[in-house]
């Protein structure tokens, strides 16, 4: 099955390993998807973290890292994909 992608260009960086990442992939969410999410024990916010990092195939840790312009960037880039 192929999915949908969208490159999302970070404005700050995320330090991964010692490497500057500078583009996030995220690919198009699946029902499967939102079920894992919504499993996440806590509130909506971290249940959102979980699904962004899911689909961006980075750590919870990692999207918390991110500055808000850029996590919006990542929420956007989500609800496009609900549209």
């Amino acid at each position: 099955m192929s999915c949908e992608t969208t490159d999302i260009v970070l404005d700050r960086p995320l330090m991964v390993d010692g490497t500057e990442v500078t583009t996030v992939r995220m690919r198009e969410p699946t029902v499967q998807d939102q079920i894992a999410a919504s499993e996440v024990k806590g509130s909506p916010a971290r249940q959102e973290i979980a699904m962004i990092a899911n689909l961006c195939e980075i750590t919870p840790d990692m999207v918390r890292q991110l500055s808000l312009r850029d996590y919006k960037k990542l929420q956007q880039a989500f609800l496009g994909f609900t549209e």
